[in-house]
């Protein structure tokens, strides 16, 4: 028998076309492939070479850490150079954690100062060094007073800081003893006569800290009893977990003894042809506390409250001056403290008196 033939149906270019968008699938998957894998290992590339990195392999400040760093520092309100120059700190000190050194003032001071060091070193000039210390301070002067390094509990008070205690209307201040086990361990306040106070067990205290960066806090606590430690009568105090931030300074401010002098300023003329004199009479004083946007003077000079003042004092071997008027005095027998604030300081002397108050200057 014979079978009649049909022409086939089926369109056998069909095959050609799927084969062809298959091929065209695979290749379009291997390029995803190759384009990952080469992200992959230029992310790995530049977070092996670039500058701070250890070539240890531990993990040091890198393209990655600095992605991080770079998110928190916008957050907190640095600009494009100020950013820049973090960067340069955390590489300088090949900081592993970015994020642990911004909310630790200690560790992140070593940090600055490592910087602080390597910019003296390695300017090519004096003006270039002077530039790159103003901007290396006005980064580290936003992050001080920025929400980083805020405690959270009396358990991270330095050992060596001090507490303002209060029952009722007296104040007491008192050394910290001991912030770690479970109670803080402080001083006992003494009363006129040098004896050690005592106060009932249970008895609510108002009590104020401060860091070594001036910020304040206060909280409440309780007595919890009394000890002897290092050969001193101790009181026991609850911690706190509730501690409320207190405004404080623009700057950071140290307590110092610096003498000093003092010269009167004068306003000559009205209008544009005012200028400033300087009074050729030197009177002398002693710096009691200073940052870059004032200080307080000690001395017998009467000078009254709204007064101009060329201020000139040595710090190390370099001599820095500064113009500022004064914003109130306090006698104290012979002796009156004149608060005052800049009003002009040069770039240079405003580098020496923060490398002072923040203690960069030294080993």
């Amino acid at each position: 028998m014979i079978f009649p033939l049909f022409p086939l149906q089926v369109d056998i270019t069909s095959f050609w076309k799927d084969e062809q968008q298959s091929s065209n699938d695979a290749l379009f998957f291997g390029i995803f492939v190759a384009a990952i894998v080469l992200i992959l290992v230029v992310l790995n590339v530049l977070r092996r070479n670039s500058p701070g990195s250890s070539s240890k392999g531990g993990g040091s400040y890198g393209f990655l850490s600095g992605l991080a760093t770079h998110r928190i520092a916008r957050n907190i309100g640095l600009g494009h150079d100020q950013i820049k120059m973090l960067d340069f700190v955390f590489k300088t000190d090949q900081v592993m954690d970015p994020e642990k050194s911004l909310n630790t003032p200690n560790l992140l001071d070593r940090h600055f100062r490592r910087a602080y060091r390597e910019i003296e070193q390695s300017s090519g000039s004096e003006e270039e060094a002077q530039g790159r210390l103003s901007l290396l301070f006005s980064t580290r002067n936003i992050l001080e007073n920025s929400g980083t390094g805020t405690l959270t509990s009396t358990t991270q008070l330095r050992d060596d800081s001090t507490l303002v205690i209060s029952n009722g209307r007296d104040k007491f201040t008192v050394p910290v003893v001991s912030s770690s086990g479970e109670q803080l361990t402080v001083q006992c306040p003494k009363n006129a006569l040098g004896t050690s106070m005592k106060f009932q067990r249970g008895n609510k205290l108002t009590a104020l800290a401060f860091t070594k960066s001036n910020k304040g806090f206060s909280f409440e606590t309780r007595v919890l009893g009394y000890s002897t430690s290092f050969g001193m009568n101790t009181l026991l105090l609850a911690h706190s977990n509730q501690l409320k931030f207190l405004s404080h300074r623009r700057y950071r401010r140290k307590q110092t003894d610096i003498s000093c002098f003092i010269f009167i300023v004068f306003v000559d003329g009205s209008g544009r042809k005012q200028r400033l004199v300087v009074d050729k009479r030197r009177l002398s004083g002693n710096i009691a506390d200073i940052s870059v946007g004032g200080c307080s003077i000690k001395t017998k000079a009467p000078i009254q409250v709204g007064s101009k003042l060329k201020i000139e004092f040595t710090q190390g071997d370099a001599n820095v001056a500064a113009l500022g008027q004064v914003l109130r005095t306090n006698r104290s027998g012979v002796v009156t403290v004149i608060h005052i604030k800049f009003l002009k300081v040069t770039r240079k002397s405003m580098n020496i008196i923060n490398a002072f108050v923040y203690e960069y200057a030294y080993v």
